[in-house]
């Protein structure tokens, strides 16, 4: 299981910026279907990115939205 506290809690303290979208990460979770986990998010300044469970950037939604 991948561990996202792990892999982007030190974006949330410091200026390192995302490298797929170059802005800085405000926060990060899991997503599911209602029943097992799918994958994760990957909030930015002004985007959400989605990645899968083998970590594979799947796509990205201007946020937030409205």
């Amino acid at each position: 299981m991948i561990n996202l506290h792990q892999r982007y809690n030190h974006y949330l303290h410091t200026d390192k910026k995302h490298d797929r979208i170059n802005e800085k990460v405000i926060g990060y979770g899991w997503t599911d279907d209602g029943e097992k986990l799918t994958g994760y998010y990957v909030l930015t300044e002004t985007h959400k990115l989605f990645y899968n469970l083998k970590e594979q950037f799947q796509y990205m939604e201007v946020w937030p939205s409205g």
